[in-house]
């Protein structure tokens, strides 16, 4: 985890997600400090990625503001929204590499579309960032050639390429054995410590959870809002919510039930 989390980059403010009359969020508010890795957890379906999608600019919520260095990404348009996204990054849950380009090529992809610096630069840059993340001399290699914690950390390396001040990694260890989950654990860590990163990261998986956030929000889908905010460890042993303890316990309702608060 990262030790001295700086002043808040993000501000997501009253939130609200919904498609037509559904209602899949309401009323999400929460801050992000630079340098921090945030962690937003919750049950299956309550709205984890979505929300992802909302702070990135793919969903436009239906009520609320992200802003992003003080800046609104839902009402951002043109040259404003371009701005924005420029600080930002993304790893997508399942890589998004392009299967008919070799790492080095999908790494220098955004080199090509937002910069004018020759070739020779651009695969300087792109070796860098796959340095960075263990991959070097995979250069030449397909995307189906790869692992799957690989295609994982190729995806963070591209992210990574513009050099953005936040990364977002949608479930990055989803699918992946627990050695490999540890490891990119690592390297996260080691990113944040590094590049003095800010990250937001989805996820379900416990151990990471417990091993790489600074701070957690986390979603319960029956009320469609935030319940818990804060610390993991402390969330686990002192919130008082019964559900909070019990999902980061990893217990079902009756044994929750005998342990004593």
């Amino acid at each position: 985890m990262t030790e001295t989390p700086g002043k808040p980059i993000i501000r997501v403010e009253d939130v609200t997600v919904a498609y037509g009359d559904f209602v899949v969020m309401r009323d999400i508010s929460f801050e992000v400090r630079a340098g921090e890795v945030f962690v937003i957890l919750g049950g299956s379906g309550c709205g984890k990625s979505t929300l992802l999608k909302s702070m990135i600019g793919l969903n436009r919520p239906a009520r609320g503001r992200v802003l992003i260095n003080g800046r609104d990404i839902v009402t951002a348009e043109g040259a404003d929204l371009l701005a924005i996204l420029r600080t930002i990054g993304v790893m997508y849950q399942n890589g998004a590499l392009f299967g008919s380009m070799n790492l080095l090529e999908n790494i220098c992809l955004a080199l090509e579309e937002f910069t004018d610096l020759p070739r020779g630069a651009r695969e300087m840059i792109a070796r860098t960032k796959l340095k960075a993340v263990s991959l070097e001399g995979a250069e030449c290699k397909m995307p189906s050639e790869l692992s799957g914690g690989m295609r994982k950390r190729a995806a963070i390396a591209r992210a990574m390429v513009l050099d953005p001040q936040i990364l977002f990694l949608d479930e990055p260890s989803a699918g992946l054995d627990p050695i490999t989950s540890s490891q990119l654990d690592e390297l996260i860590l080691r990113l944040a410590r590094t590049l003095q990163m800010t990250f937001i990261i989805v996820s379900h998986e416990l151990p990471s959870i417990f091993k790489i956030a600074d701070r957690v929000i986390m979603l319960d889908k029956s009320v469609k809002t935030t319940v818990a905010i804060g610390k993991p460890s402390e969330l686990r042993d002192h919130s008082d919510n019964p559900w909070v303890r019990q999902f980061l316990n990893r217990q079902t309702e009756a044994s929750a039930a005998s342990v004593p608060r």
